[in-house]
Protein backbone atom coordinates (compact mmCIF):
# COMPACT_ATOMS: atom_id res chain seq x y z
CA UNK A 1 0.00 0.00 0.00
CA UNK A 2 1.25 3.54 -0.70
CA UNK A 3 2.94 5.02 2.36
CA UNK A 4 1.55 8.46 3.22
CA UNK A 5 3.32 9.43 6.44
CA UNK A 6 4.70 8.72 9.88
CA UNK A 7 3.21 9.07 13.33
CA UNK A 8 5.89 11.08 15.10
CA UNK A 9 6.00 10.43 18.85
CA UNK A 10 8.49 9.90 21.65
CA UNK A 11 6.12 7.42 23.32
CA UNK A 12 7.38 4.45 21.31
CA UNK A 13 10.71 2.64 21.43
CA UNK A 14 12.86 4.35 18.73
CA UNK A 15 13.37 2.19 15.66
CA UNK A 16 14.59 2.68 12.11
CA UNK A 17 15.37 0.15 9.41
CA UNK A 18 14.77 -0.95 5.84
CA UNK A 19 11.28 -1.57 4.51
CA UNK A 20 9.94 -4.81 6.08
CA UNK A 21 7.09 -5.00 3.55
CA UNK A 22 9.15 -4.64 0.38
CA UNK A 23 7.87 -6.78 -2.49
CA UNK A 24 10.37 -5.45 -5.05
CA UNK A 25 14.11 -4.93 -4.71
CA UNK A 26 13.85 -1.20 -5.43
CA UNK A 27 11.47 -0.76 -2.49
CA UNK A 28 13.75 -2.55 -0.03
CA UNK A 29 15.84 0.57 0.58
CA UNK A 30 12.89 2.68 1.74
CA UNK A 31 13.31 3.86 5.31
CA UNK A 32 10.96 2.43 7.91
CA UNK A 33 10.32 3.82 11.41
CA UNK A 34 8.28 2.73 14.43
CA UNK A 35 4.85 4.06 13.38
CA UNK A 36 3.69 4.49 9.78
CA UNK A 37 0.54 5.15 7.81
CA UNK A 38 -0.62 3.86 4.45
CA UNK A 39 -3.67 4.84 2.44
CA UNK A 40 -5.49 3.16 -0.41
CA UNK A 41 -7.54 5.83 -2.26
CA UNK A 42 -9.77 3.42 -4.19
CA UNK A 43 -11.17 1.94 -0.96
CA UNK A 44 -10.97 5.03 1.24
CA UNK A 45 -9.21 2.95 3.90
CA UNK A 46 -6.19 4.01 5.90
CA UNK A 47 -3.87 1.49 7.56
CA UNK A 48 -1.50 2.24 10.41
CA UNK A 49 1.24 -0.03 11.68
CA UNK A 50 3.12 0.06 14.97
CA UNK A 51 6.47 -1.67 14.56
CA UNK A 52 7.83 -1.17 18.07
CA UNK A 53 6.54 -1.23 21.65
CA UNK A 54 5.12 1.72 23.56
CA UNK A 55 7.19 2.92 26.48
CA UNK A 56 5.53 1.81 29.71
CA UNK A 57 5.57 5.23 31.38
CA UNK A 58 4.26 6.94 28.26
CA UNK A 59 1.40 4.59 27.41
CA UNK A 60 -1.22 7.08 28.62
CA UNK A 61 0.34 9.96 26.70
CA UNK A 62 0.51 7.86 23.54
CA UNK A 63 -3.15 6.87 23.78
CA UNK A 64 -4.16 10.48 24.34
CA UNK A 65 -2.14 11.62 21.33
CA UNK A 66 -3.58 8.83 19.19
CA UNK A 67 -7.13 9.63 20.31
CA UNK A 68 -6.69 13.34 19.51
CA UNK A 69 -5.31 12.47 16.07
CA UNK A 70 -8.22 10.10 15.36
CA UNK A 71 -10.71 12.84 16.25
CA UNK A 72 -8.84 15.41 14.15
CA UNK A 73 -8.89 13.10 11.11
CA UNK A 74 -12.60 12.36 11.69
CA UNK A 75 -12.36 8.69 10.74
CA UNK A 76 -15.80 7.15 10.31
CA UNK A 77 -14.62 3.93 11.98
CA UNK A 78 -11.42 2.68 13.59
CA UNK A 79 -10.55 -1.01 13.99
CA UNK A 80 -7.71 -2.03 16.31
CA UNK A 81 -6.25 -5.52 15.87
CA UNK A 82 -4.76 -6.92 19.06
CA UNK A 83 -4.20 -10.06 21.13
CA UNK A 84 -4.39 -11.33 24.68
CA UNK A 85 -2.49 -13.98 26.62
CA UNK A 86 -4.17 -17.36 26.13
CA UNK A 87 -2.89 -18.66 29.47
CA UNK A 88 -4.72 -15.92 31.39
CA UNK A 89 -8.21 -16.79 30.18
CA UNK A 90 -10.88 -17.58 32.74
CA UNK A 91 -13.10 -20.68 32.57
CA UNK A 92 -15.74 -19.03 30.36
CA UNK A 93 -13.10 -18.20 27.73
CA UNK A 94 -11.56 -21.67 27.41
CA UNK A 95 -14.27 -23.14 25.19
CA UNK A 96 -15.45 -22.00 21.78
CA UNK A 97 -13.91 -19.36 19.55
CA UNK A 98 -10.54 -17.80 20.45
CA UNK A 99 -11.66 -14.45 19.00
CA UNK A 100 -13.27 -11.57 20.88
CA UNK A 101 -14.38 -8.06 20.05
CA UNK A 102 -15.12 -4.80 21.85
CA UNK A 103 -17.00 -1.83 20.46
CA UNK A 104 -17.30 1.64 21.95
CA UNK A 105 -20.89 2.70 22.80
CA UNK A 106 -20.90 5.05 19.80
CA UNK A 107 -20.07 2.18 17.42
CA UNK A 108 -22.01 -0.55 19.21
CA UNK A 109 -25.28 1.05 18.17
CA UNK A 110 -24.27 0.69 14.51
CA UNK A 111 -22.74 -2.79 14.49
CA UNK A 112 -24.80 -4.71 17.06
CA UNK A 113 -26.93 -6.46 14.43
CA UNK A 114 -23.91 -7.24 12.25
CA UNK A 115 -21.99 -8.79 15.15
CA UNK A 116 -25.03 -10.86 16.02
CA UNK A 117 -25.28 -12.11 12.43
CA UNK A 118 -21.57 -12.97 12.38
CA UNK A 119 -21.98 -14.68 15.77
CA UNK A 120 -19.03 -12.76 17.14
CA UNK A 121 -18.40 -12.97 20.86
CA UNK A 122 -17.90 -9.84 22.93
CA UNK A 123 -14.95 -9.74 25.34
CA UNK A 124 -16.09 -10.85 28.79
CA UNK A 125 -15.62 -8.66 31.84
CA UNK A 126 -13.47 -10.17 34.59
CA UNK A 127 -14.22 -10.14 38.31
CA UNK A 128 -12.17 -7.61 40.28
CA UNK A 129 -12.07 -9.93 43.28
CA UNK A 130 -12.50 -13.54 42.07
CA UNK A 131 -14.19 -15.73 44.66
CA UNK A 132 -14.86 -12.79 46.98
CA UNK A 133 -17.04 -10.40 45.03
CA UNK A 134 -18.10 -11.46 41.55
CA UNK A 135 -20.46 -8.48 41.15
CA UNK A 136 -17.69 -5.97 40.42
CA UNK A 137 -16.24 -6.67 36.99
CA UNK A 138 -13.98 -4.90 34.52
CA UNK A 139 -12.52 -5.40 31.06
CA UNK A 140 -9.14 -7.11 31.22
CA UNK A 141 -6.81 -7.66 28.25
CA UNK A 142 -3.60 -9.16 29.66
CA UNK A 143 -0.79 -8.97 27.13
CA UNK A 144 -2.72 -6.50 25.00
CA UNK A 145 -0.43 -3.54 25.63
CA UNK A 146 -2.26 -0.22 25.42
CA UNK A 147 -5.39 -1.80 23.87
CA UNK A 148 -7.59 -1.39 26.95
CA UNK A 149 -6.45 2.18 27.62
CA UNK A 150 -7.07 3.29 24.03
CA UNK A 151 -10.48 1.61 24.04
CA UNK A 152 -11.48 3.41 27.24
CA UNK A 153 -10.23 6.76 25.90
CA UNK A 154 -12.24 6.28 22.72
CA UNK A 155 -15.31 5.36 24.77
CA UNK A 156 -15.10 8.64 26.68
CA UNK A 157 -14.49 10.65 23.49
CA UNK A 158 -17.39 9.09 21.57
CA UNK A 159 -15.12 7.63 18.88
CA UNK A 160 -16.34 4.77 16.68
CA UNK A 161 -13.71 2.18 17.58
CA UNK A 162 -13.77 -1.61 17.53
CA UNK A 163 -11.15 -3.90 19.02
CA UNK A 164 -10.80 -7.33 17.44
CA UNK A 165 -8.43 -9.69 19.21
CA UNK A 166 -7.34 -13.29 19.47
CA UNK A 167 -6.10 -15.27 22.47
CA UNK A 168 -2.50 -16.20 21.64
CA UNK A 169 0.34 -18.20 23.16
CA UNK A 170 4.07 -17.48 22.99
CA UNK A 171 5.90 -18.88 19.99
CA UNK A 172 5.25 -18.76 16.26
CA UNK A 173 2.25 -16.44 15.90
CA UNK A 174 2.14 -16.40 12.10
CA UNK A 175 -0.89 -18.76 12.02
CA UNK A 176 -2.60 -16.50 14.60
CA UNK A 177 -2.00 -13.51 12.33
CA UNK A 178 -3.69 -15.10 9.34
CA UNK A 179 -6.52 -16.45 11.51
CA UNK A 180 -7.20 -12.96 12.86
CA UNK A 181 -7.12 -11.44 9.38
CA UNK A 182 -9.56 -14.05 8.06
CA UNK A 183 -11.81 -13.36 11.04
CA UNK A 184 -11.79 -9.58 10.44
CA UNK A 185 -12.28 -10.11 6.70
CA UNK A 186 -15.67 -11.69 7.39
CA UNK A 187 -16.80 -8.29 8.66
CA UNK A 188 -14.84 -5.70 6.68
CA UNK A 189 -14.43 -7.61 3.36
CA UNK A 190 -10.88 -6.37 2.84
CA UNK A 191 -10.27 -9.10 0.25
CA UNK A 192 -12.69 -11.16 -1.82
CA UNK A 193 -13.01 -14.81 -0.88
CA UNK A 194 -12.19 -17.42 -3.56
CA UNK A 195 -15.06 -19.20 -5.30
CA UNK A 196 -14.19 -22.50 -3.64
CA UNK A 197 -15.12 -21.05 -0.24
CA UNK A 198 -11.54 -21.00 1.06
CA UNK A 199 -9.78 -18.19 2.88
CA UNK A 200 -8.49 -14.97 1.32
CA UNK A 201 -4.99 -14.88 -0.13
CA UNK A 202 -2.81 -12.64 2.02
CA UNK A 203 0.66 -11.52 0.95
CA UNK A 204 3.40 -12.52 3.40
CA UNK A 205 5.82 -9.70 4.34
CA UNK A 206 9.30 -10.37 3.00
CA UNK A 207 10.81 -9.68 6.43
CA UNK A 208 9.03 -12.74 7.88
CA UNK A 209 11.62 -14.94 6.18
CA UNK A 210 13.99 -13.95 8.98
CA UNK A 211 11.44 -13.88 11.78
CA UNK A 212 13.20 -16.71 13.60
CA UNK A 213 16.71 -16.03 12.32
CA UNK A 214 18.42 -17.18 9.17
CA UNK A 215 18.90 -20.79 10.19
CA UNK A 216 21.98 -22.66 11.31
CA UNK A 217 25.10 -22.20 9.17
CA UNK A 218 26.12 -25.41 7.40
CA UNK A 219 29.72 -24.93 8.63
CA UNK A 220 28.58 -26.11 12.08
CA UNK A 221 28.08 -29.64 10.80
Amino acid sequence: MPKVGYFYTDCLVPMVGSNPYATKEEHAEEMCVNAEGEYRPETGRSYHSLLSLSLKKKSRAFCQALTCWIKKCAFSRVVLLSSSHAYQRDDSQLLGTPFRYLATPALQKLVADTMKTLEWKEMEKMSLYPGLNDEEKKISIPGGGFTKRLFEDCCSEGIHLAVVLKFCSEGDNIPDTFALLDHVNRWLHLLDLPDDGGTAHWKIPSSWKLLFGSGLPSALF
